[in-house]
């Protein structure tokens, strides 16, 4: 009998740390799998679209994350190329190009346009780069309107159906099969996801986040291993995009403004920089909160006659939360989640400063 034993650096590249992992995912993928059944025997669609629109927003926090969770640049940018990954997907199926040639064409594009624009301003850091994306962000708007003749301006486009080797597929006629091909995106990009953060690529993102001098002075080029961050990056964005236009049907120049690249931003910081699960904790988030509002406004004015219509309730709502996990929790819902399971893994030699953030910086990281 032979025995294999795992060192701590295979673990750590393992796609999986354990069998019991493994199991626990696929048991989860079973779950989402068989989560449409659930609604065929209510007869309800009404939550499932939630439930897709969700991981749409998963998608397009995942290429956010990749950005600034594990390589270390804010942006508040990543509404435009979602609006690019749209709005492509839209003027290529328009030609006659199959949806299956279309979708990850305008993703890619997307994402070639979004290192171009990136480059110029990937020498800036923190607050100067993240300003940068902003401004990015609030042009979104009025290129579209200035690009009438391919968005539609003001007036909006209608978004095409999907077409998949002649079945159509559309999110209010056919929710269920919209929710798999959205699912399968999904869980593609994940998989994706995570064997790049196993490769050199991936770890040269962790170490650029952690110090640029030093990640310089281990060989690694910062403006190539940043435009590739950058690329993925909005390429999953613009994936994102073109599945949120065939989830709405209709896109304006006010569908990818700044609350949408605000909300992105939110949501990967409410579920945990710099973990793929936090993507999803804040696309949970972010997704149920309007629903759970609408839904306290109609139980108040039906029960107790009361009308609660306060404007900006919602995103004064998600400000709060933000304010409440920077004070309290700034690892996020995944982050505590780590700390809960650690407790008991622990027990009793858990100590609360295990998880305490470090205020001390690295002597090279001072010069910069």
């Amino acid at each position: 009998m032979r025995f294999v034993f795992k060192t701590s650096y295979d673990a750590d590249i393992s796609l999986f740390k354990h069998r019991a992992q493994a199991v626990w995912y696929g048991l989860l993928l079973l779950l989402v799998l068989a989560t449409p059944l659930y609604f065929v025997v209510i007869g309800d669609a009404y939550l499932l679209g939630e439930i897709t629109g969700i991981l749409i927003l998963a998608i397009a926090g995942m290429g956010l994350m990749l950005l600034t969770g594990h390589t270390g640049l804010p942006s508040l940018g990543h509404a435009t190329f979602m609006a690019f990954g749209c709005y492509l997907n839209i003027n290529l199926l328009g030609a006659g190009v199959p949806w299956l040639i279309a979708f990850p064409l305008s993703g890619l594009i997307a994402g070639g346009l979004g290192t171009m624009i990136a480059l110029p301003v990937l020498r800036l850091h923190g607050v100067y780069l993240a300003l940068a994306t902003l401004a990015m962000s609030i042009l979104t708007s009025d290129f579209v309107v200035i690009a009438e003749p391919w968005t539609g301006g003001i007036a909006g486009a209608a978004v095409p159906d999907i077409n998949i080797l002649g079945m159509e597929i559309n999110r209010y006629s056919t929710p269920y099969k919209f929710y798999y091909l959205v699912l399968f995106v999904t869980i593609l990009i994940v998989w994706f996801y995570r064997n790049l953060l196993r490769t050199p690529t991936g770890r040269s993102f962790t170490a650029v986040r952690d110090s640029e001098i030093s990640a310089r002075a281990m060989g690694i080029n910062l403006t190539r291993t940043k435009a590739m961050s950058f690329f993925l990056s909005a390429t999953a964005a613009g994936l994102a995009g073109a599945l949120f236009g065939h989830s709405a049907g209709y896109v304006t120049n006010e569908t990818f403004d700044l609350v949408m690249s605000i909300t992105l931003l939110l949501m990967i910081v409410i579920g945990g920089l710099g973990f793929i699960h936090g993507a999803f904790f804040g696309a949970i988030v972010v997704g149920i909160i309007p629903v759970a509002i609408a839904n306290g406004r109609t139980f108040l004015s039906t029960t107790f006659d009361v009308n609660i219509n306060v404007p900006g309730l919602e995103s004064a709502l998600f400000a709060f939360i933000l304010i409440c996990f920077i004070l309290f929790e700034p690892m996020g819902l995944y982050g505590r989640w780590l700390k809960i399971r650690t407790y008991f893994e622990l027990f009793p030699f858990y100590r609360k400063d295990m998880f305490k953030r470090q205020k001390s910086y690295l002597k090279t990281d001072r010069v910069q």
